[in-house]
């Protein structure tokens, strides 16, 4: 299946985009590019939706809950069915139990230009999930530098050059132009999971893009043995 083309789209500020972040590697069959955006400028659901909404929107699949989105909550009772929804989702992964950084929503704005560095030196996938684990596993705040720092040394990374990278103008113009790149795709919140041309939007995207990415290779196969049964009758 390697002529389909596959990316991963995602910002470390999402606790969705890091549970399907841990179902990328074993579910896809296709290699795909994990490509960090800036969520916030995505043009998805726009502030102020009711968090009942996002939340009945998400158990019926019919769109994700996005990063903007977790501080409109009308009150703190929707916003604790959210978590306990998202740590339901979690535990039946069989994920590490989930535990939420204060704040949260936290600003991801220098670990989004840290992971663009770390993509930069070929590092994106092991960084991403190391600070992942350090938002939703190990429950620390990405706005605060250290913890990003502490991902980085987890997956080998100098930290030092991490705080560099992530400052240097290079990277932030670099994540501007994946999260363009990513909305002229189709890309509207993350996670999101593109496949040639179709996106897969939302925690269960993992899934649906394999079963698209299966299913369109298969289609593929039966052409070209069309195709070549043809061109041996003739």
């Amino acid at each position: 299946m390697s002529e389909l083309d596959a990316a991963f789209y995602f910002d470390l500020a999402s606790p969705l985009a890091y549970l399907a972040a841990e179902r990328i590697l074993p579910t896809m069959p296709i290699a795909c590019e994990w490509q960090p955006v800036l969520a916030r400028t995505l043009k998805g659901t726009p502030p102020g939706v009711q968090a009942s909404e996002l939340l009945a929107d998400r158990r019926s699949h019919r769109s994700p809950i996005g990063v903007e989105s977790f501080a409109a909550f009308r009150c703190r009772e929707e916003e604790d069915i959210f978590r306990l929804e998202v740590e339901r989702r979690a535990a039946e992964l069989g994920l590490q139990g989930l535990r939420w950084p204060d704040p949260f929503p936290f600003d991801s704005a220098f670990a989004m230009r840290a992971v663009t560095y770390a993509k930069s030196i070929g590092r994106v996938v092991a960084f991403a999930q190391a600070a992942f684990r350090q938002a939703f596993a190990g429950g620390r705040s990405l706005d605060v530098a250290d913890n990003v720092l502490i991902a980085a040394a987890a997956c080998e990374l100098h930290p030092a050059a991490v705080a560099k990278g992530a400052e240097l103008r290079s990277i932030d113009e670099q994540l501007s132009a994946a999260t363009t790149a990513a909305a002229a795709c189709g890309v509207t919140d993350v996670p999101a999971i593109r496949v040639d041309e179709r996106v897969f939007h939302g925690e269960r995207s993992p899934e649906e893009a394999a079963a698209y990415a299966r299913t369109h290779h298969a289609a593929n196969v039966a052409a070209e043995t069309v195709d070549a049964t043809t061109r041996r009758t003739r």
